[in-house]
């Protein structure tokens, strides 16, 4: 057994190498129109083929691994509801909520079939995977809108507004779905209709408190809080005051059953507002770079290499619903409203799955084999990273022809 000084020591190399890993792996992926996070998984994937060979991820090294993984959490779903618009969204609800309840609702719907008939999996798991394939990932595509110059086209605005929906209702169905998972127990036959019932008045009470509470904090206690942590010290300190207080939100909202991500979620929304907040994000990106990375590759780390044998079938089966769920729940209402070309468009932008979609896939690896096999983890860690790269590629050239 290794002292606790050698402990410490080879805990700094390793996240030292870890973070120059990183970098080498976003700017070689970037150069090629490949998201980094498929990197960070497969950094994951090869630090555990590793570990099997010379053992070094012993359990203190894989809590602490852990830990960095919960703070990129944190830091990912804070990004997100920092980055959201919410005045912009109610201004566009009349446009894009057609468009958005009948992608995520057929996605949902698409998943679940197909996960209970389909597959023949339990109720449990079903849910799990319909759930996770509801949300989208706005950042994939927002990348190559931008980079075709686009995203200030009505289209680009449409798909924001599509997509920042998508994130908060999958959020919103998440919270209330982990708030059932301690009265289920891992009964995974028990039947969810009694479960709902008995969940959702103590689950709409919690919601209620911890919104209102962050609503005051959003109207009456952000801006003066922000002002004064900027005339107590210059930038950057008070984006660690703004990160401070994500964090303290997000640890808020999980002593009180919600998850993590939710918290650090409404903790963005807190701050979205205040233009001096969002002018902060860029003082966040450094921190942001740092944490993100290690919840990937901890969700690399926690793949089994041995299932991937026996999920070949869940892959193709998961990834034909992802894609279908996205472009045909997308992409038939955008035909009634933007026209063939734009529903095209938006519908490939639709389909990529990796920030939400692993943090829920994450949280029922963490419960046990009842909620989420290794085979089912594995296969939809695949299907995520299988969409962030097919759609970038797909997405690109009909951009390029869109504006010339």
């Amino acid at each position: 057994m290794i002292d606790r000084e050698t402990l410490l020591l080879f805990l700094v190399l390793l996240v030292g190498l870890t973070l120059i890993f990183t970098i080498l792996i976003k700017a070689a992926l970037e150069r090629v129109g490949i998201p980094p996070l498929v990197g960070y998984l497969i950094l994951g994937i090869g630090m555990g083929l590793l570990n099997s060979q010379v053992y070094f991820l012993s359990l203190p090294v894989r809590e602490v691994l852990a830990f960095l993984g919960e703070l990129g959490i944190i830091s990912l779903l804070f990004r997100v509801g920092l980055e959201s618009n919410l005045a912009g969204l109610i201004r566009q609800l009349p446009r894009a909520s057609f468009i958005f309840l009948g992608n995520l609702s057929f996605s949902g719907i698409l998943g679940f079939f197909a996960a209970s008939k389909l597959l023949q999996l339990p109720l449990i798991p079903s849910l799990f995977i319909s759930i996770a394939l509801m949300a989208t990932s706005v950042g994939i595509s927002v990348s190559v809108w931008q980079e075709a110059k686009a995203l200030n086209t009505e289209n680009g605005e449409l798909l924001i507004d599509i997509a920042e929906m998508d994130d908060i209702a999958a959020i919103a169905i998440m919270s209330l779905f982990f708030a059932m998972i301690p009265v289920l127990n891992g009964n995974v036959e028990a039947n969810i209709v009694p479960v709902f019932l008995q969940t959702i008045i103590p689950f709409l009470t919690k919601v209620v408190v911890f919104g209102v509470s962050c609503l005051i904090m959003f109207r009456y206690l952000e801006r003066p809080m922000t002002q004064w942590f900027e005339r107590l010290e210059p930038a950057p300190d008070p984006m660690i005051m703004v990160v401070g207080t994500a964090f303290i939100i997000a640890a808020l909202a999980g002593l009180m059953g919600f998850s993590v991500a939710v918290g650090a979620f409404f903790a963005g929304l807190v701050f979205c507002r205040d233009p001096d907040a969002i002018n902060l994000d860029a003082s966040f990106s450094t921190l942001y770079e740092f944490f993100v990375p290690f919840f990937f590759i901890h969700i690399g780390l926690q793949l089994e290499i041995v299932s991937f044998a026996g999920s070949l079938n869940l892959v193709i089966v998961l990834l034909i619903v992802a894609v279908l769920g996205k472009v045909i729940g997308t992409g038939l209402p955008a035909v009634l409203t933007t026209g063939k070309a734009s529903a095209l468009l938006l519908s490939i932008s639709m389909i990529p799955r990796a920030e939400i979609a692993m943090v829920i896939l994450e949280r029922g690896r963490q419960l046990g084999n009842w909620a989420v096999s290794p085979q089912i983890f594995t296969s939809m860690i695949l299907v995520s990273a299988i969409t962030c790269i097919a759609s970038p590629l797909l997405l690109r050239p009909l951009l390029q022809k869109s504006v010339q």
